[in-house]
Order: C-alpha cells, then sequence, then structure tokens
C-alpha cells in the first residue's frame, strides 16, 4: 500500500493548484505538484463562484485518478480564501465553514472553494480536511487598528498563507524559533502584501486589497479626497470602479498587461512610461518596506523577498539597494503556499498544533471604546 499523504488545494481564478506531500512527523516532502489550468471560456459560464465546485472537485478527483499505483491521503488541506478575522494557525473545515466560504464570505473570489473542495475530498478519502492561514488572519494590537477616522478602523487582509511560511524558512536559517523572529516581509504577486513580523505575529501589514504598493493588478493605497470625488463624479457604477481598482489597476492601467516580465522587456526597448511605471511601483514597495521595518524599531533579523515578481534579478536587486541597510535581504522567488498548506496539516496531524474549528474568533485585544 502507498503511504499516505497530504493532499493540497490552491483554487485560481482560472487554475486549480495541487500538491501531494508525504509526512514525514512534523515535516512535508513534495511528491507532486501540477496546475490544472480552465479555459476562461468554461469558467465564464457559471453564473457564481460557489457553481464551480462540482467542476473544480471533478477536475482534482481526475487528477488523483490519475496517479501511478493510486494515492492514500492522510489529510487535505485547502487554501482558506477570504473569511472573517481569524488568528493565525490551522482551522479544521467542517459543514459550517464550507457554507461561509461558499455563501457568505468577506469577498468573493475563487480562494473561496479551496474549504468546499478540501471536505468533498477528504470525505471521500475518509480523512480529515483543513485550511491554513486564510488571507483574514488578523493579529493587529489595538493601536495598529486606529486610524484617523473612528468609522473605518483598520484592519489585517494579507498573503499570510505565504508570508508566515516564508518567516519559518527564514527563522530556520537563522537558528531561531519563529515564534522569536522580528521581520519584514512583502509578498510581491498579482497583489502586494508587505508585513511586519514580531515575534512570529503579523502586527502590521500594508493590507493587500487597499493601503498597499500599485501592483500588476491593483490600484493599492489612493489620494482619499480624489477617491470620493471619483466615486460620485458619475464616470462608473459601484461595481465597475472596484474593477478598475482591483484587477484593472496598477500597472495594468498604464500600461495594458500585468505581466512583469513583458514590462521589463518594455523598459529594455527604452520606454519611456514603462520605466516610469516600473519605477514607481519599486519606489512604493520601498517606502512599504520601511514603513514596516519602523514598525519593528528598525531592528528587524531580516528582510524577506518573496511572490512571482522576486523571481526578477532586476527587482530584487533595485529592492535591495534601497533598503537592504535595514536589515540583510533573504529572497524565496515564487509562491511556497502548497507547501505551507502541506506542513500545516501535518503539525496538526503529529500533535504539534491543534486545530481549531469554526466559528474562530480573533485573538485580539478590544478596544477601549
Amino acid at each position: 500500500m502507498p503511504k499516505p499523504m497530504i493532499l493540497t488545494i490552491n483554487p485560481g481564478t482560472t487554475t486549480t493548484r495541487i500538491g501531494l506531500f508525504l509526512r514525514e512527523g512534523g515535516e512535508v516532502r513534495p511528491v507532486l505538484d501540477e496546475t490544472i489550468s480552465h479555459d476562461e471560456a468554461v469558467m465564464a459560464r457559471f453564473d457564481s463562484i460557489a457553481a464551480q465546485l462540482p467542476f473544480r472537485a471533478a477536475a482534482v478527483q481526475g487528477f488523483l485518478d490519475a496517479v501511478p499505483g493510486g494515492v492514500t491521503l492522510a489529510a487535505v488541506a485547502g487554501r482558506g480564501g477570504m473569511l472573517s478575522p481569524v488568528p493565525a494557525g490551522v482551522i479544521a473545515v467542517d459543514e459550517a465553514l464550507v457554507d461561509f466560504a461558499l455563501h457568505r464570505p468577506v469577498h468573493h473570489h475563487a480562494s473561496n472553494l479551496g474549504a468546499p473542495l478540501a471536505r468533498l475530498i477528504a470525505l471521500a478519502a475518509g480523512c480529515p480536511a483543513f485550511v491554513v492561514d486564510p488571507v483574514s488572519v488578523d493579529e493587529l494590537p489595538p493601536v495598529a487598528r486606529v486610524s484617523g477616522c473612528p468609522d473605518i478602523p483598520r484592519f489585517s487582509f494579507v498573503h499570510a498563507l505565504n508570508i508566515r511560511a516564508c518567516g519559518r524558512k527564514l527563522a530556520g536559517q537563522l537558528g531561531k524559533p519563529f515564534e522569536a523572529l522580528d521581520a519584514v516581509v512583502a509578498h510581491l504577486g498579482a497583489g502586494i502584501s508587505v508585513a511586519a513580523i514580531r515575534e512570529g505575529r503579523i502586527i502590521d501589514s500594508t493590507n493587500r486589497m487597499e493601503n498597499s504598493p500599485f501592483s500588476p493588478e491593483r490600484a493599492g493605497g489612493l489620494p482619499p479626497m480624489a477617491l470620493i470625488d471619483l466615486c460620485y463624479s458619475g464616470r462608473f457604477g459601484k461595481e465597475e470602479l472596484k474593477r478598475r481598482l482591483y484587477g484593472q489597476g496598477g500597472v495594468f492601467a498604464f500600461l495594458g498587461t500585468k505581466d512583469m516580465r513583458l514590462v521589463e522587456a518594455m523598459v529594455d526597448a527604452g520606454d519611456v512610461k514603462a520605466r516610469l511605471v516600473w519605477e514607481a511601483m519599486v519606489y512604493q514597495i520601498g517606502k512599504a518596506i520601511g514603513s514596516m521595518a519602523a514598525v519593528l524599531d528598525f531592528r528587524p533579523d531580516g528582510i524577506i523577498l518573496t511572490g512571482g515578481m522576486a523571481q526578477s534579478h532586476r527587482l530584487t536587486r533595485a529592492l535591495t539597494d534601497r533598503i537592504g541597510g535595514f536589515a540583510p535581504v533573504t529572497c524565496f522567488p515564487g509562491s511556497h503556499e502548497s507547501e505551507a498548506l502541506a506542513a500545516g496539516a501535518a503539525r496538526v496531524l503529529a500533535g504539534g498544533e491543534v486545530a481549531r474549528h469554526w466559528p474562530v474568533t480573533p485573538e485580539v485585544e478590544p478596544m477601549p471604546w
């Protein structure tokens, strides 16, 4: 009989990334990693993300059925999706969590299918299902929540899964427990999150949807008065404006592409506009890293650059030149989400962590009003 493995499921807009990992105590070893691509025209036929569930489940099951020798599952770990605020860690998937992810998420996004897919596959396999470090992980202290408007408190919405995974990697390299690590982590992808980790907790961040530097497809933080005027200008409906800021903003709004490889080629070809947009994005990322270094009193153990854009040597060199004076810069290019999902499930199976059960209340200090 094959050894039981941990299956990871990470749904994207037109992809479902799947991983198989062998558990070695509380650690994991990758066996197979594959991304299933879904035709955009096919996905457009579904009237909601929830309606995609049977289609995606069939694709995942088809992948498992095609593995030579068959697969025995010890656990399934799905991407957490856009849940309400939760503490960091592992959450067991049950019907209540599936219902919330499908029908009452904070925002509608393909990642909300992670928990339902994990539950379906796990039920068929007779094993537990988990989600790990959703984007809604919220560990902000009260001082980080206060904005200049009592009606709009600051909150955390961050690439917690990859940020915490890379923090664990750096802690391992430094020979210290993750719970003792102070670091700035910049997740640089289609969206950008820059976070301050203190003693293993994400105590502040730029909020991946609103206050971050602009990214390949997102507008990031904008001047509020001008944004208010734009909202009431009559030029855009509500949903249209949201798309313009989140999905069609950032680099795409200026240059018509979200592919930073093409942008760098445009820069090399002498495109003055492309150079300015690229430099402005790097400038904003550097400012954000500096602000998170300030949260850590400018004494972080290190600065981490991760995500898809960290595969660009041009970008990582430019950022290191700009912010390397704060602390040593370490690059963990690409996404480490599959490994992080599997590692979270492995910690629970090995007894090193206890999975929480839905609904989960964030472990934060109450505000004094």
